[in-house]
């Protein structure tokens, strides 16, 4: 007898479904676990909950304040909650920390809304030559 199978975005749903339920499990208990977190925030980004990804990702900077990444990814969350003074400021603030994937950020889908603003252009330019 054949088995039917979900369909794979079916499939694909139901497993991030399954890694959120982990890692919102493991925080009870450890609600300081930078990794759980980490991969949490981006479990609900990719998920389309921005606002908990939005919320994850500040606690995140408050735990990690020198951490280049996070600030990039509380960049991103901001962003595409469409909070564009955040996001820049997150964004000059992970440059300022040492952030220097200048590729990777003018291709980031996430940013893309801010992206398309000529300020926010010019604005890259000056981080990134001041970065330079």
């Amino acid at each position: 007898m054949r088995k039917v199978h979900a369909p794979k975005a079916q499939r694909k749903k139901e497993d991030t479904e399954f890694e959120v339920h982990f890692y919102e499990k493991i925080l009870e208990d450890t609600p300081n676990f930078i990794q759980a977190l980490a991969a949490l925030g981006d479990l609900y980004t990719k998920a389309g909950y921005w606002q908990k990804g939005l919320d994850v990702d500040v606690r995140l900077s408050g735990l990690k304040p020198d951490d280049p990444v996070i600030f990039y990814n509380l960049a991103c969350s901001y962003a595409l909650l469409n909070q564009t003074r955040a996001a820049l400021n997150a964004l000059s603030k992970a440059i300022e920390l040492g952030y220097d994937d200048f590729r990777h950020l003018r291709s980031d889908r996430d940013l893309e809304n801010l992206l398309k603003d000529a300020h926010v252009q010019a604005f890259i330019k000056q981080l990134e030559k001041k970065k330079i």
